[in-house]
């Protein structure tokens, strides 16, 4: 019996595979489909900041639990590994997995056993990260090849890519079915003007993620930052950049940080655009892109009468800047494995 679970993300075109997907406040979801004995289920969609980024699980929720098939095949191992705020342990099957008009005939696949950090909207995770993101995940395995591996190794597509549309929410809405998630080629559709591709990291701890150097950090005419590595991640709500670049964000901004929802915050709308720079184009979100929408205060327990970001402090640590959702939401992105690069260019 077949089922459909929610990860997030969709998209499939041609004889590649678009299909939609929900875009929510806070994460992207989509739809996946397991040859397993169990009702429908939502899995979050990424490819970013950790081990799990690059692997295919579900079952957060005991309702939604995957029960094996004859289809399906258990290695009889153990899958494990945190997730930001979330935990997952599982057992390790392959099993016939689709995702739009494409199908996996041996994917392997995560079973939950127990998770934490996961709500009743999103039961997994499909990953999206690059292969070396599965070392040490599956027990007594090496390497795990990932949805996009397989597709690639039978012959479903000729270009390891993936391209990726996010549509903000708009007005009180912090759930919209409106994103896409192209496998095997692009959507030119979902796009205006150039399409421009940079260079993933080859050699630093960025480099096992989708990874990619950061001319500058803007704000207005200031730069805050130069040459940063970053890590570019759709399971990343905010946009995290390092804590000198953050506190300079700040300071000309006339902000400060409020404590009790870890965004910036601020008593006068900041007018000025927030840049980031890859290569020699900088990709600009205007006071409009980067702040909270009113609208959706309410249902993040926000205080009306300010203004808050979705710009964040990373840290500073070695990888301290994930540029997540919030910045995808406004540029149409690929992710291109076998060319070993990234492009963005002006959502359409």
């Amino acid at each position: 019996m077949h089922f459909t679970t929610r990860l997030a993300l969709l998209g499939l075109v041609a004889t590649v595979s678009a299909a939609p997907f929900g875009n929510s406040t806070k994460s992207a979801v989509i739809p996946l489909k397991l040859n397993i004995k169990t009702s429908s289920a939502k899995i979050l969609v990424t490819k970013g900041r950790n081990r799990l980024a690059s692997l295919t699980w579900c079952g957060a929720h005991d309702e939604r639990r995957y029960r094996q098939t004859s289809t399906g095949e258990s290695t009889g191992s153990v899958v494990s590994s945190s997730y930001g705020s979330g935990l997952f342990l599982g057992s390790h099957y392959s099993d016939i997995t689709s995702v739009g008009g494409l199908t996996v005939k041996y994917q392997s696949i995560g079973a939950a056993i127990f998770s934490l950090g996961f709500n009743e909207n999103v039961d997994g995770i499909f990953g999206l990260g690059p292969i070396s993101l599965t070392v040490g995940l599956v027990e007594d395995t090496n390497l795990v090849p990932t949805f996009l591996n397989n597709l690639m190794t039978q012959g479903s597509i000729s270009t390891e890519v993936f391209g990726l549309y996010l549509k903000p929410g708009s007005g009180s809405d912090t759930s919209d079915a409106d994103g896409e998630l192209t496998i095997g080629d692009i959507n030119t559709a979902r796009y205006t003007g150039e399409l421009s591709y940079f260079p993933v990291l080859t050699d630093s701890l960025a480099a096992v993620h989708w990874g990619l150097e950061i001319e500058a950090f803007t704000f207005g005419l200031i730069t805050l930052a130069s040459f940063v590595e970053c890590i570019i991640d759709t399971g990343t709500t905010m946009i995290y950049i390092p804590r000198w670049a953050y506190s300079a964000f700040l300071d000309a901004a006339n902000g400060e940080t409020d404590f009790a929802s870890g965004l910036a915050v601020f008593t006068t709308k900041p007018t000025a655009n927030f840049g980031i720079r890859f290569g020699s184009i900088t990709y600009d979100l205007t006071p409009e892109q980067y702040l909270v929408p009113e609208a959706q205060y309410k249902d993040l327990g926000l205080t009306s009468g300010k203004y808050y970001a979705w710009i964040s402090d990373g840290g500073d640590s070695e990888v301290n800047t994930v540029i997540g959702q919030k910045f995808l939401e406004n540029y149409y992105s690929v992710f291109d494995t076998t060319n070993a690069r990234i492009g963005f260019a002006t959502r359409a």
